[in-house]
């Protein structure tokens, strides 16, 4: 039997009720409570975490939080360093698709701000680039997804603004967007 009670002190190893917070496999979700249980007849402290978008709870327990990778939001800073790396060059390693979309997919569930951003460069196809796969743009929504709710968060904007802003950064980068029609034609040119 589970008995649930509330507990008075809402904050725990620095995390607080009310306090979004990035857990790895889901993104961007926000602290509801913090609850004791009682489960297998030990008394459990508990955040309860909902993801609003993904109409989820979550239970996680206080001491698992840091082990599994729970953190609070980036820093302004960090967003800023992740909006310049989807301004890079996409690196594409010539391994095979199902090696690579595992390594996206481990990328997406770190909850790391960075190695989303390089997933999101790396699968980002321009208008005028070859169609994806299926299968890679399931990846780059994914990816696209947790980037753009967590500088939604940090930057209190809504998530459709926060796409916009990384597709913006992602059209600043190189051979992408009209920059390359502009090359391609002064190329032909030049020929």
């Amino acid at each position: 039997m589970t008995i649930q009670q509330k507990k008075p002190s809402a904050a725990r190893h620095g995390f607080k009720t009310g306090e979004s917070i990035v857990y790895p496999a889901h993104g961007v979700g926000t602290i509801s409570a913090i609850e004791e249980q009682e489960v297998a007849g030990m008394k459990l402290e508990l955040f309860v975490i909902d993801f609003e978008k993904d109409k989820m709870r979550l239970k996680v327990p206080v001491a698992k939080a840091m082990s599994i990778g729970m953190r609070k939001l980036s820093e302004t800073d960090f967003v800023e360093r992740a909006l310049k790396v989807v301004q890079g060059k996409a690196r594409v390693k010539r391994t095979m698709w199902s090696r690579r979309a595992q390594e996206y997919d481990a990328k997406i569930n770190s909850g790391d701000l960075i190695s989303i951003a390089e997933v999101v460069r790396d699968l980002y196809r321009a208008e005028n680039q070859p169609e994806q796969s299926y299968s890679e743009r399931q990846l780059y929504e994914a990816a696209l997804d947790r980037m753009a709710r967590e500088i939604a968060a940090v930057n209190k904007l809504s998530e459709t603004e926060a796409v916009r802003l990384v597709e913006t950064n992602l059209n600043k980068g190189p051979k992408r967007g009209k920059a390359v029609e502009e090359d391609e034609a002064e190329e032909e040119e030049a020929a």
